[in-house]
């Protein structure tokens, strides 16, 4: 008799590996949660503290730190290492560093005899998942990136704002690259069933401040305000990490707005970039796809352009 168990590796145990981490063990989201990091210190150290909250929490979740062989019969494996975000003003400017980081981390994981699936969380997101969707040699459902989750939570929780009601009552997705391109495809938002442009149309008093372009800035830059802030960003990504392991571990179904790869949704071939997606035990079960305006097809298509100028300049040969 074999019982099913669910393990989770997390790559990096700095401050988005280790708050991922504490997420999945609050939640109960999985058995086990293995962190693996080049400094062996923090990992034991991230893991001991984790360990001594259990007593509190809802369930006995098994955490420790690890090496990569831990990967081996792990369900997801979620890779956060990455280089300092100090003084940058793009995620891409982390692309050279970070490029190097993969090729090592990939190599591992997949030495390990790891076929689970992926997620990268490490920027920029949308690029480094397809370079390791294409050394890693995973099909395409299993490997996938935090993409423009986290930025349709921060558009959500805008909306939710001006029109005063759960962001969870608002309907909607941020689609194209997780950066200054992403894009919303206006005509697709929801507030308690109802369009929003449509919301504010019909009582223009109440709304004749919403600018449609200042609340894309507003969600775009969100990130860069929380960091120039604080240092840093770990919770809102982490919560975002959590949500799509949730859906891939409960088969939940769930439909997430991640960095996945097009083979001619939305036109497009051969890239990975945020579009909402169905996730369930399967990994990427399906891309959604909406009927977009021209306007928001030519904003999207300007997104993947930017995304495209990057992967072009990729080395992917062994």
């Amino acid at each position: 008799m074999k019982i099913s168990n669910s393990k989770v590796v997390i790559i990096g145990a700095g401050m988005v590996g280790s708050a991922t981490a504490y997420s999945l063990i609050v939640q109960g989201i999985c058995a086990e949660v293995v962190l693996v990091d080049r400094n062996m210190d923090k990992a034991i150290g991230e893991a001991l503290d984790l360990q001594h909250g259990i007593e509190f929490l809802n369930r006995n979740v098994h955490v420790r730190a690890g090496n990569y062989d831990e990967c081996k019969d792990a369900d997801v494996v979620v890779i956060t290492a990455s280089i300092p975000m100090h003084n940058i003003k793009s995620r891409n400017e982390l692309l050279d560093q970070n490029i190097i980081i993969m090729d090592s981390v990939v190599a591992q994981i997949m030495a390990s005899g790891f076929d689970g699936h992926i997620i990268v969380v490490s920027n920029p997101v949308d690029i480094l998942s397809y370079y390791v969707y294409k050394k890693s040699g995973l099909p395409k459902n299993q490997v996938m990136g935090t993409g423009t989750s986290l930025e349709t939570a921060r558009l959500k929780k805008v909306i939710g704002n001006i029109v005063n009601i759960d962001p969870r009552s608002v309907h909607a997705y941020v689609i194209g690259e997780h950066g200054e391109n992403m894009t919303v495809p206006w005509s697709h938002v929801l507030v308690g069933g109802k369009g929003f442009i449509e919301a504010v149309e019909d009582d223009i008093i109440r709304f004749k401040d919403v600018n449609l372009d200042k609340i894309v800035e507003e969600t775009a830059q969100a990130g860069f305000e929380v960091y120039n802030r604080k240092g840093s960003t770990q919770y809102g990504i982490a919560s975002a990490t959590t949500g799509i392991i949730k859906s891939i571990l409960h088969d939940e179904r769930r439909m997430i707005s991640i960095s996945a790869l097009l083979d001619g949704e939305y036109g497009e071939i051969d890239l990975f970039c945020g579009v909402p997606a169905i996730l369930g035990k399967e990994g990427i079960i399906e891309i959604a796809q909406y009927h977009l305006t021209d306007d928001e097809a030519a904003r999207f298509k300007k997104s993947t352009m930017a995304i495209k100028a990057h992967i072009a300049g990729l080395r992917l040969e062994d």
